[in-house]
């Protein structure tokens, strides 16, 4: 737990996680290892006449995008928090998350019209080049995957990038065996066939970064937040009568906030308790809740009320 009216601060153990140094270094190193191979890939598809490839090529360069915006974001959120700036600029990475998921969807819109089109009217494609590139895609992707399974995968950008990656992998699976269908029988309708196979998965993938980046950019709850629970865990914390106002959202990836107003015995107050059941609820919280950040403000009884009819 981070920080609370009276600014105590608590450290969570959260065991190993890669340094924003690390992830760095694996992002740099998979953005190249797919920048070079995505070039290659759209010569071969070009010559060959492959949409299964090119729709791959297309997918592959949402890749490229989700983790050249993730090294962008990364930067950004390392700064501090300045001036107007409070909590830094750690939503930077939520938006490029964002950004991805719409291309994503576009793309594949894209790629689905014209793969309806060869399907009705399939255009001759060269298997053996589909084939080749395929097999090299593959292991392209399975290096790209492991590197950034290796990188922190908690933030939002990160995840989304290696989903990306693992989306790809399926797609190169796809498409080399419709490869091998067309030079085993000749049906160049398997191409298209896997083209809109790597649409499913593109468009999951996107479905998936909008849904969790606009979770957190409309400010809900974690998705794995029972609000009820931290209320009963807050009231049975001792002297603790009421409490109003619970808000829980996600500043950015793996960084949750709370707040809440917390009435308390009118005793709590006269006699300098206060500061102690503050104490109590911040380790009723950390004992029970992965909260990063929190602010509490207690309130006497009638406290509420008495507010409540002031504005009215």
């Amino acid at each position: 737990m981070s920080t609370s009216t009276h600014g105590a601060h608590h450290a969570h153990d959260h065991g190993h996680v890669p340094s924003a140094d690390a992830d760095r270094r694996h992002l740099v190193a998979a953005l190249a290892l797919l920048s070079t191979f995505l070039v290659a890939e759209v010569v071969v598809a070009v010559v060959a006449g492959s949409l299964a490839l090119l729709s791959d090529a297309g997918h592959m360069l949402t890749d490229v995008a989700a983790i050249a915006l993730a090294l962008v974001a990364a930067r950004l959120a390392s700064r501090p928090a300045a001036g107007a700036w409070t909590f830094g600029m750690h939503r930077a990475e939520i938006l490029s998350a964002a950004v991805n998921g719409v291309t994503l969807v576009a793309i594949s819109l894209v790629v689905a019209v014209e793969a309806v089109r060869r399907l009705l009217d399939p255009p001759g494609v060269s298997g053996w080049p589909v084939v080749a590139t395929a097999l090299v895609g593959c292991l392209v992707n399975i290096a790209v995957a492991w590197l950034l399974a290796r990188a922190d995968r908690r933030s939002l950008n990160v995840e989304g990038a290696f989903q990306h990656v693992l989306t790809d992998l399926y797609g190169f699976v796809g498409t080399l065996v419709a490869g091998l269908v067309i030079l085993a029988t000749g049906w160049t309708r398997a191409d298209p066939i896997a083209s809109l196979l790597v649409v499913a998965l593109m468009l999951r993938a996107g479905w998936r970064l909008l849904r969790d980046s606009g979770r957190i950019l409309l400010e809900a709850a974690p998705a794995d937040t029972d609000l009820a629970l931290i209320r009963s865990h807050l009231l049975g914390v001792p002297h603790v009568r009421e409490v109003h106002d619970l808000h829980v959202w996600t500043v950015t990836s793996a960084l949750p906030a709370l707040s809440a107003h917390v009435v308390v015995d009118q005793a709590c107050f006269a006699d300098g308790h206060a500061p102690q059941i503050l104490d109590q609820i911040q380790a009723c919280l950390a004992g029970h809740f992965d909260v990063e950040h929190s602010t509490f403000q207690l309130e006497p009884p009638g406290h509420a009320q008495h507010e409540a009819g002031a504005h009215s």
